[in-house]
C-alpha cells in the first residue's frame, strides 16, 4: 500500500506542505469520481479511464512531490512546480480527450487531429516518464517497442514490418481507445482491482496489517520453536494482502529478519526466509499479485474461478517453505526462551476478527451467492468501513479522546491511501497497456508464434521450456504483472494452440511471472531482504532459491498434473496430494539430515529426490499416486527415525550459513 496519509510534521519544509494538499485534494476528487461510478456506471470503464488516467499521473507526481521525491537535484520548490506543471497538462489534455470522447471513437477514428494527438501524446509521455522513474525496466522495453514499430523495415529477418509513423504510435498508444493506456488493463485496475484495494486501503487504515503481524508474532510465545514458523506466517499472510514481495519483504522484513538471527539462523538463511515467504504471498489469493484478475480477463471467466483454482497451489508452496524452515531451524535455531511479547489488545482481537470475516465474506457473495467480484467488495467495503469505524469511535470515546485529527485520521488514510494505490497501480497497468499496444501494431506475438509452433511440431516439452526461459528473461526486473501479461499475450496463444489447457498455460505464466521476482540475478526482494540481514546479495538469493523449489516444481508439474489448476474438487485434492508430497519429499531431501553417516544420507535424500521426480512428473496419474504413497512411507520413516536418534550437538557457527 502506498503511504496512507498527508501527516506532515511541523518542520515539513512549505512546499511540501502545499504538495501535500494537493495531493490530498486530488485523492479526494480521485476517490469521489470512482465512487461515483461504482454507485452508478458512469457511462461506462472506457469513458471512466479517459477521466481517471490523467487524474492518476497528477496524483502520483504530486505524490512524488510531497514526499521530496520528484527530481531531488531541483529542491523542494523545484519538484512541487514540476509536479503542478506535469498535473496541470494531465488534467488540461484529460479533459480535452473527455469533451472529445465520442468525436475520437466515432468520427475521427484514424484521422486525428494534431490538437489530438497533442492531448494523447502528452499523456503517454508524462505515464513513460513517471515508469522512467519507477519502473526502469518496463521503460526501457516500452522505449525498444516503440522505436521497434517505427523503423521495424530496417531489423533483419522474421521480425522485419513496414514500420508505422509516429502519429500512428501515438494513436494505437492512447487515442484508438481500443488499444493502449485506455484500454482493458488500465479499466481493470480502476474497477474490479480498484474496488478490492478499497478493502484493502481500510485494513491498512485501520491497522489490520498490524494486527496480523502482532498476532503471528504470539505464535513465538508459545514456543521459541514457533518463531519461525511465526515470521513465515506473518510475512506470507501481509504479502498475500500488499501486492507487492518486495514491498512486504521492506516493511515486515524488518522485523522478522532480526528475530530470526537473534534465535540462530544465519543472516543469509534469516533472510532467505523473509524472502522466500514475500514471494511466497503473490501465490495466495485474493490478490494473487493481481494476476487473478488479469487472468480472469483473459479466460473470460469471474474472478472468483480464478481465485477457487489459486488456493491449492498456494497452500502447496506455503506448506513447502513451513517444513524447509522447520528443517533449517532444527539446524540453526539456539535454545531461546519465549519472548515477551504484549498480549493482543482488545482492537487487535477485532482486527484479525473483521479480516477473516472479510475474506469469508468475499468467498460467500463470490462462491455461494455468485455476486460479481466488483459487488462484492464494494459491500464489504461499506460493512467493513462502517463496523471498523463504529468500533474505532467507540474505542475514542471510552478512551475521552475528541481531537478532531484522531478522529477522521483512519477514515482519511482510507480515501488517501486507496487514491494513491490504485493510481499507481493503474498508471503501472496504462504502461502496459501501451507496451500490448506496441506488441499488436508489429505483430511480435505472431512472429514468436510461428517459433513457438515450430518448436511444439518437434516436442510440446521443448516448447515449454522455451516459454520458460522467455518469461524467465522478461522477468529478470519486471513485476509479477508485467511478467505475466507478456508471457500471456505472446506465448500463450500457441500453447493453447499446441493442444494444452488454457488453466495450465496461464497458470504457467503466473508461475513464471512470480519466479521472476526472485529470478537471478535481479531479484528485487532479495535485495531487500539481504541489505536489512548484512547478507552478500548472491548468497541470498541462492539459498532463498532451495527454499522456493515448490514454486519450480509446480511450474513442471501443472502440465503433468493439469487437475491442479483445470478442476476444482476431487480431481483437484487427488492432483495436490500428489503434488504436495512430491514437494515436501524434495524440501526434506534438500535440507533434511536423514542418516549420521554421510554417504548413507546422500543415498537416501538422493532416492526421496527420484521419488519425488517421478510422482510430480510421471504422465500416468495412477503410476503417480503409488511413488506418491511410496514418499508417504519414507517420510514417515525418516519422522520416526529422526525421534529415535539423539539430538547432536549445535556445531554449525558459520555466520553467513
Amino acid at each position: 500500500m502506498a503511504n496512507p496519509a498527508p501527516d506532515n510534521p511541523p518542520d515539513t519544509p512549505l512546499p511540501q506542505r502545499i504538495a501535500a494538499w494537493l495531493c490530498w485534494a486530488v485523492a479526494l476528487l480521485f476517490f469521489t469520481g470512482l465512487w461515483h461510478y461504482y454507485v452508478t456506471g458512469g457511462r461506462g470503464p472506457t469513458l471512466l479511464a479517459v477521466a481517471m488516467v490523467p487524474a492518476a499521473v497528477a496524483l502520483v507526481y504530486l505524490n512524488d512531490a510531497r514526499r521530496g521525491e520528484l527530481y531531488p537535484l531541483l529542491g523542494a520548490w523545484g519538484g512541487l512546480i514540476a509536479a503542478t506543471i506535469y498535473a496541470g497538462i494531465a488534467g488540461a489534455a484529460g479533459l480535452y480527450l473527455v469533451v472529445q470522447f465520442e468525436a475520437l471513437r466515432i468520427e475521427r477514428v484514424g484521422i486525428f487531429t494534431a490538437t489530438d494527438l497533442a492531448a494523447g501524446g502528452a499523456i503517454i509521455a508524462l505515464i513513460l516518464e513517471y515508469t522512467r522513474r519507477k519502473y526502469l525496466p518496463v521503460f526501457l522495453v516500452n522505449v525498444a517497442l516503440v522505436l521497434y514499430a517505427v523503423f521495424g523495415q530496417h531489423v533483419p529477418g522474421l521480425f522485419r514490418h513496414g514500420g508505422v509513423s509516429w502519429q500512428g504510435v501515438v494513436g494505437a498508444a492512447s487515442l484508438d481507445m481500443s488499444t493502449g493506456a485506455f484500454d482493458r488493463l488500465a479499466q481493470l485496475g480502476l474497477t474490479l482491482i480498484g474496488s478490492f484495494i478499497l478493502v484493502l486501503a481500510a485494513m491498512q487504515a485501520f491497522d489490520v496489517i498490524g494486527s496480523i503481524l502482532k498476532g503471528s508474532g504470539r505464535l513465538a510465545t508459545r514456543s521459541p520453536r514457533l518463531l519461525p514458523q511465526a515470521a513465515v506466517v506473518g510475512s506470507f499472510g501481509v504479502a498475500a494482502v500488499s501486492g507487492s514481495g518486495a514491498a512486504n519483504a521492506a516493511t515486515t522484513g524488518s522485523a522478522t529478519i532480526p528475530a530470526l538471527i537473534r534465535a540462530g539462523f544465519p543472516p543469509v538463511r534469516a533472510a532467505a526466509v523473509e524472502t522466500a515467504s514475500s514471494i511466497g504471498g503473490q501465490l495466495m489469493p485474493p490478490l494473487m499479485g493481481i494476476a487473478a484478475f488479469m487472468m480472469a480477463d483473459f479466460l473470460g471467466v469471474s474472478y472468483f474461478d480464478v481465485v477457487a483454482r489459486g488456493f491449492a497451489p498456494a497452500i502447496i508452496y506455503f506448506l513447502g517453505v513451513s517444513l524447509a524452515v522447520y528443517l533449517l531451524a532444527a539446524r540453526f535455531q539456539k535454545r531461546l526462551e519465549a519472548p515477551d511479547t504484549p498480549p493482543l489488545a482488545a482492537m487487535d482481537w477485532v482486527n484479525l476478527a473483521a479480516y477473516l470475516a472479510a475474506l469469508a465474506a468475499l468467498i460467500w457473495l463470490m462462491g455461494i451467492e455468485r455476486w460479481p467480484a466488483e459487488t462484492a467488495a464494494q459491500r464489504v467495503f461499506v460493512v467493513l468501513i462502517i463496523g471498523l469505524g463504529a468500533l474505532f469511535l467507540l474505542d475514542r470515546w471510552r478512551r475521552r479522546d475528541w481531537a478532531w485529527r484522531q478522529l477522521v485520521r483512519p477514515f482519511g488514510r482510507t480515501i488517501h491511501g486507496f487514491a494513491l494505490t490504485t493510481s499507481e497501480l493503474t498508471i503501472l497497468l496504462a504502461t502496459l497497456g501501451v507496451l500490448t499496444a506496441m506488441f499488436d501494431i508489429t505483430g511480435v506475438p505472431t512472429r514468436v508464434g510461428i517459433l513457438v509452433m515450430d518448436l511444439a511440431q518437434v516436442h510440446l516439452v521443448l516448447m515449454v521450456l522455451v516459454a520458460f526461459a522467455f518469461g524467465y528473461i522478461v522477468g529478470m526486473g519486471l513485476p509479477v504483472a508485467p511478467t505475466y501479461i507478456i508471457v500471456a499475450v505472446v506465448i500463450g496463444p500457441h500453447m493453447i494452440r499446441a493442444g494444452i489447457d488454457p488453466w495450465v498455460v496461464h497458470f504457467f505464466a503466473f508461475f513464471v511471472a512470480v519466479f521472476g521476482e526472485l529470478s537471478p540475478p535481479t531479484s528485487v526482494t532479495a535485495a531487500v531482504t539481504s541489505r536489512i540481514a548484512g547478507s552478500p546479495f548472491v548468497a541470498t538469493m541462492m539459498a532463498a532459491l532451495t527454499l522456493c523449489v515448490p514454486l519450480l516444481l509446480m511450474t513442471a508439474a501443472v502440465f503433468t498434473r493439469p487437475q491442479l489448476v483445470v478442476e476444482v474438487g476431487g480431481a483437484q485434492l487427488g492432483a495436490f496430494v500428489i503434488v504436495g508430497l512430491g514437494t515436501a519429499a524434495t524440501i526434506v531431501a534438500l535440507q533434511a539430515r536423514l542418516h549420521p553417516r554421510r554417504g548413507i544420507d546422500i543415498t537416501l535424500r538422493l532416492g526421496l529426490a527420484l521419488l519425488a521426480v517421478a510422482a510430480l512428473l510421471h504422465p500416468d496419474a495412477t503410476v503417480a499416486a503409488i511413488f506418491a504413497g511410496c514418499i508417504a512411507i519414507a517420510l514417515l520413516a525418516a519422522m520416526a527415525s529422526a525421534r529415535a536418534r539423539p539430538v547432536p550437538p549445535r556445531m554449525h557457527t558459520d555466520a553467513q550459513g
